[in-house]
């Protein structure tokens, strides 16, 4: 029952934000489904693994890798996707966190929450990368096999 009702509110969140972000009224429910794909594989292997890096990393894979195919498929911009999937990963609560104790002298709690925002915040820009890459090489053996 958990797994549905974060299924749900990260596919609002991140129409929602679609909306924020004037995506096309056509794109707004596969950006939707994006997310809320992404989330779910965060949400399972954060839940597995116990690690929020590995489990953000492969998130953003999963997200940044679908963005690049909807995108293709529906010939329009791959921010659109990308950029409403990323959304539910974000993380803006321990980023505020982090600042909150800064503010009130806790540097200890501040520097470890500092360290896994960077960390998160490093594994999003490291997993759209690296979907780049996979991207590259998706095309280049489709394109050996089209010349074959």
């Amino acid at each position: 029952m958990e797994v549905l009702a974060q299924a749900i509110t990260s596919f609002i969140a991140t129409s929602a934000f679609g909306i924020l972000f004037n995506a096309p009224n056509e794109t707004l429910v596969k950006c939707g489904l994006i997310g809320m794909g992404g989330w779910l594989i965060y949400f399972l292997l954060n839940g597995y693994l116990n690690d929020a890096v590995t489990a953000t990393l492969a998130a953003t894979v999963f997200i940044a890798v679908l963005s690049h195919e909807l995108a293709k498929r529906f010939k329009t911009p791959v921010i659109i996707y990308s950029v409403a999937g990323i959304i539910p990963l974000v993380p803006g609560g321990l980023a505020y966190e982090t600042m909150r104790n800064f503010v009130e002298n806790e540097y200890n709690t501040a520097l470890g929450s500092a360290a896994k925002v960077l960390m998160l915040a490093g594994s999003i820009a490291f997993g759209l990368v690296l979907s780049e890459v996979i991207n590259q090489v998706i095309r280049k053996v489709a394109k050996r096999k089209a010349g074959q």
